[in-house]
């Protein structure tokens, strides 16, 4: 497990974690009121959630063929703390 940190910019989905072809997941839980989801590409999100300050989880497994994005969306800029697991972890 690791702890990351990034500051996400107001306004448009912002990507945090990507992959292809790999399976991982992130924990979140702030800031409230942000949203997360996984995009597969133009068209095709799945996984939205909005942040409520208890622990929310996204997973991305390897047997998805396309490139999977874990992406957020803030109101207002943040930094943001979650937990990255690789799949040996989990």
């Amino acid at each position: 497990m690791a702890l990351k940190t990034k500051f996400v910019k107001a306004g448009k989905w912002r990507t945090l974690e990507w992959g292809w072809n790999v399976s991982f997941q992130c924990r979140f839980t702030y800031p409230v009121g942000a949203q997360i989801r996984v995009n597969y590409g133009p068209g095709f999100t799945s996984q939205k959630q909005t942040l409520n300050g208890n622990p929310k989880i996204i997973r991305v497994t390897g047997a998805s063929i396309a490139f999977a994005r874990v992406q957020m969306k803030v109101s207002k800029n943040a930094t943001v703390d979650y937990e990255y697991l690789a799949i040996s972890e989990f």
